[in-house]
């Protein structure tokens, strides 16, 4: 882990972010995939720009975060916030980078009228679920079912 040299900045992420969104991804899951992160960060800036936020240290994205607002789903009929997606360096973990984002998220979302925000946690994830508890995320009652094809 890198020691912290100067103070982690949130800031909205915009398209110029998807190079470094790449790179945290690939150091985070060893595959590299830039057209996923186009397209994800495309589809997420073009239908809640304010929600899209990335860290920076130093000039330098360390991290990022996606999410949105919506209603009517999965039977929920209030303003739900939802963080879709967080990828925080490995270099800078344990350095609120992650708490940092959360908080500009849920400050966000609580501004738009959202009264609850949700997220999906692998069950192994423990490092993930461990985050989101500090949080103070809660398991809900909503049951994950998949389908292959």
């Amino acid at each position: 882990m890198s020691e912290p040299t100067s103070e982690i900045r949130i800031r909205p992420l915009d398209e110029m972010d998807i190079s470094a969104v790449t790179g945290i991804d690939e150091k985070i899951s060893g595959h590299y995939r830039p057209e996923v992160w186009e397209r994800r960060i495309g589809y997420h800036l073009r239908r809640d720009p304010d929600s899209c936020v990335g860290a920076e240290r130093g000039g330098r994205l360390v991290g990022f975060m996606l999410g949105e607002i919506r209603s009517l789903e999965f039977g929920l009929d209030e303003p739900t916030g939802w963080i879709e997606v967080l990828g925080v360096d490995p270099d800078t973990r344990g350095q609120s980078v992650g708490r940092k984002m959360a908080e500009a998220m849920l400050d966000y979302f609580r501004a738009q009228g959202a009264h609850s925000v949700r997220t999906l946690v692998d069950e192994d994830r423990d490092e993930l679920s461990g985050f989101f508890s500090s949080l103070g995320f809660e398991p809900a009652r909503l049951k994950p079912f998949v389908r292959s094809l």
